[in-house]
């Protein structure tokens, strides 16, 4: 009887290079023990894993490992997947999506649906959980509703637009921005068409949430990102109905994650009590851990995201590279990528990156006796969504001839990141998260968008344009960071790191990029008091404590 069942709860397997987590193989031992663990929750607290996308086997591999710790610590879990709704979603991509013109014609096709919700189906039919999908929630009705707004609102209007107080167009432009990689859906072709169908999109999930939430009552609901679509409108809704929202991410360091309260952690992480991290005390093996670690990442030796395979360390190569003369203050710029995260952010000095490289750019060509060292994100080409929308084409269309005292790294160079700020006098950045690491190396940083480095008492943080260019007035600095201050980055380096970044035990990166599988001796491996960092996780999305793994007390690592 256990045979068959193993044979067919089995996920489907789409391709070779793929492999969603197989549950009852697993488990095959304690096949029997799972299900009773399973009625035995039955009645507990409610907790939603709104998965949404099927097809995204990462998300699905830590949100079925979710399921089965939570059941283990007594909560009733739900799980939740689009099945073949919705017309767009954060799933497709320009460059993944065979033909971009019957895409936006049609929305996504029925193969390609099928494909992705087929992944998650199989896994969470299989764990025996409550498993509900998109369509048990929207009527005919809502359907067509939808449609005809879809269709009739005008195009200007989507980006703003709001239901019931909830920004469903905010986040269905981030997900159209994410489709195409850029920044900005000027002089895109298919821009409208696509727009709209992430607005329907974004619509359809708003509805289906609402009414999911309202009829099960949970205590949280938990989901990767908390923007884009269909997760961003999860959030939405649920804090709208008093659903605690507990969103998570992969983090740098291997075999780890991010998990943050109430909203994604692009919002959280620049709101964080200060208090969280900066009375941690602070010991000389916290100081060689974290220096150690950041030293790891010029390589990306304990990374499972980094950007370069072969960085140039050597400066005398570099030197010759850029063509900058270090007898001379230099500046290091900073930029993201530019479709990335396209939400609002009220603390922002600019409007968008591209505003304020223009600008920034701008105000140092009147400052030729200081040189600005520009390097673009090398994740434009080198991440998991690449960017169609280049800041140097970008910067090339305002001046085509640069300033001589104004540098640009491209993003395909491997040159080291760390080693050209390095003998910068500062560093102006406007979200990248290496001013964490900047700070730590006592290197001034000037914060222009939205960085989590903001708000820490670590760096300058323009609030507006006027105050932004009249921190730039101040350069160059006279002297590095003070030693208090080098100490407060490294403290909050430590905590943002090792703290916020939890390890899982279970969790075993495999040989593709980003990728990674379970990796369990059995059930036992998930009980409460076996895994810190799986404590610290599930803590949170039970009880509400915060997401901060207690690294200081592991010295030699859990994981």
């Amino acid at each position: 009887m256990l045979e068959q069942q193993l044979t067919t709860s089995a996920p489907r397997q789409q391709k070779s290079s793929i492999r969603y987590p197989d549950w009852p193989q697993l488990l095959k031992h304690e096949w029997s023990r799972w299900q009773g663990a399973v009625q035995a929750a039955t009645g507990g607290p409610r907790i939603l894993i709104a998965t949404g996308v099927g097809g995204h086997l990462p998300v699905v591999t830590l949100d079925s490992l979710l399921a089965v710790a939570l059941t283990l610590r007594g909560a009733e879990v739900h799980l939740l997947l689009c099945d073949q709704t919705l017309p767009a979603c954060e799933q497709l991509t320009f460059h993944k999506v065979s033909n971009p013109a019957a895409f936006a014609a049609q929305g996504i096709s029925e193969k390609t649906c099928r494909s992705c919700f087929n992944g998650g189906s199989g896994v969470y039919r299989a764990l025996g959980v409550p498993f509900h999908l998109y369509s048990e929630f929207i009527t005919p009705e809502i359907k067509q509703w939808v449609t005809e707004l879809a269709a009739a609102i005008p195009l200007d209007e989507i980006a703003g637009y709001q239901l019931d107080g909830l920004r469903v167009g905010e986040h269905a432009l981030a997900g159209a921005l994410r489709f195409f990689a850029r920044g900005t859906l000027e002089n895109e072709p298919l821009a409208e068409p696509v727009l709209r169908h992430y607005f329907k999109a974004a619509l359809l999930t708003t509805s289906a949430a609402r009414r999911c939430l309202r009829q099960y009552h949970f205590a949280c609901a938990t989901f990767h990102h908390g923007i884009y679509v269909p997760q961003g409108l999860v959030g939405e809704v649920a804090r709208q109905e008093g659903v605690r929202v507990a969103n998570w991410q992969v983090a740098y360091r291997k075999k780890s994650f991010i998990f943050s309260h109430h909203d994604t952690y692009h919002h959280t992480m620049l709101t964080e009590p200060v208090s969280t991290w900066e009375n941690i005390s602070w010991t000389p093996h916290l100081e060689t851990e974290t220096m150690d670690y950041l030293k790891s990442r010029w390589q990306g030796t304990r990374d499972w995201i980094w950007f370069h395979e072969t960085p140039q360390e050597d400066l005398e190569a570099i030197i010759r590279e850029v063509g900058v003369d270090l007898s001379r203050p230099c500046i290091g710029l900073l930029t993201n990528v530019m479709w990335d995260a396209q939400l609002h952010y009220p603390a922002n000095a600019f409007p968008n990156m591209k505003e304020w490289i223009i600008q920034t750019i701008q105000y140092f060509a009147r400052r030729p006796e200081l040189q600005l060292v520009i390097r673009i994100h090398p994740a434009e080409l080198r991440g998991t969504v690449k960017s169609r929308q280049l800041m140097a084409d970008e910067i090339r269309q305002v001046f085509p001839e640069l300033p001589p005292n104004i540098f640009v790294i491209p993003p395909e160079s491997q040159i080291s990141t760390y080693v050209m700020m390095a003998q910068c006098n500062a560093v102006i950045i406007y979200g990248t998260k290496t001013g964490v690491e900047l700070t730590s190396m006592g290197v001034p940083v000037i914060v222009g968008g939205e960085a989590w480095i903001r708000n820490k008492g670590l760096t300058l943080d323009a609030r507006s344009v006027d105050e932004y260019f009249k921190i730039l007035d101040q350069l160059p600095f006279s002297q590095p960071l003070e030693p208090a201050i080098i100490e407060r980055g490294r403290k909050y380096a430590y905590h943002f790191f090792f703290r916020r970044m939890i390890p899982v035990a279970s969790i075993e990166p495999t040989e593709e990029a980003k990728s990674y599988r379970i990796q369990l001796s059995g059930l036992d491996d998930l009980l409460p008091g076996k895994d810190p960092g799986l404590d610290t996780i599930c803590n949170g999305i039970l009880h509400g404590s915060d997401f901060v793994y207690p690294a200081e007390l592991y010295p030699h690592g859990s994981v």
